[in-house]
């Protein structure tokens, strides 16, 4: 069944997945330091301290991330994600994939190939997908740790409850952009911050393995720098496309954020 994490009303929303980049295989460095690891710019501020846990938030993307040296270390990731119970099977769980799987197959090309990126132990959105007719290969490094599927593109990528795990968001972004084809959609999935004001007592803040936190601007921020567009088809989804070959991309500016 899914983890028992509330979003709201009646909802409920399961961590499905450590943050992919732990494969050492695959490592990807860390940005330098005193630059924001979601966008690359400078100056991350101090926002919040609660408990042990000290938050900083980056003024030009919006992303709240965890001081570095508290964040959780692969055994401790992987002890916490052995208790989670996703079934594939469970309707709940696959209605709370289908927020993002139906807009993405909305968009897809018959026969269009994709990857689910941190799929976790249980890739019922990739069996999701295959039944809709879009044969879906699995990465997870925990999980799935063959790094075969990194060394092929795909034309979508599906990285639902894993960003926030992410000790290295603008590398990792840049890494699934290169296995995206042109033309291709990037759909993930995380809850969004919305009230600061809430932040301490909320419950995506409590799971130890959460050390970044996206607005809906971070991520269209995020997809601009790229030159790629954004939509936000529902709640906590982003659909970002990369440009076709020949097509000009959006504007790569930072702009104001929303």
């Amino acid at each position: 069944m899914p983890d028992k994490r509330r979003t709201g009303a009646g909802s409920v929303a399961p961590t499905r997945h450590p943050r992919p980049e732990q494969d050492s295989r695959t490592a990807l460095v860390d940005e330098p330091p005193g630059l924001c690891p979601v966008c690359r710019a400078g100056g991350p501020q101090p926002f919040l301290s609660v408990g042990d846990r000290d938050y900083r938030r980056c003024p030009t993307c919006a992303a709240t991330l965890l001081e570095p040296g508290q964040r959780p270390g692969p055994a401790l990731e992987y002890r916490h994600y052995l208790q989670h119970e996703n079934d594939p099977a469970d309707p709940a769980y696959r209605r709370f994939l289908a927020r993002l799987a139906e807009p993405l197959l909305l968009r897809l090309a018959p026969g269009a190939r994709g990857l689910d990126y941190g799929c976790g132990p249980g890739p019922a959105l990739a069996a999701m997908l295959a039944e809709a007719g879009h044969p879906t290969a699995l990465y997870d490094p925990f999980f799935c740790p063959d790094p075969a599927p990194l060394e092929q593109t795909y034309d979508f990528i599906t990285c639902t409850e894993a960003i926030e795990h992410f000790h290295r968001p603008a590398a990792e972004f840049d890494r699934l952009g290169q296995l995206l084809r042109p033309g291709g959609w990037l759909a993930v999935m995380t809850c969004f911050q919305t009230d600061d004001a809430r932040f301490a007592v909320w419950h995506y803040r409590q799971d130890p393995t959460h050390v970044v936190f996206y607005r809906e601007a971070t991520l269209r921020l995020l997809a601009a720098q790229r030159g790629w567009s954004c939509e936000i088809p529902a709640k906590d989804v982003a659909l970002m496309r990369k440009p076709a070959t020949g097509e000009a991309g959006v504007d790569k500016g930072i702009g104001e954020l929303a």
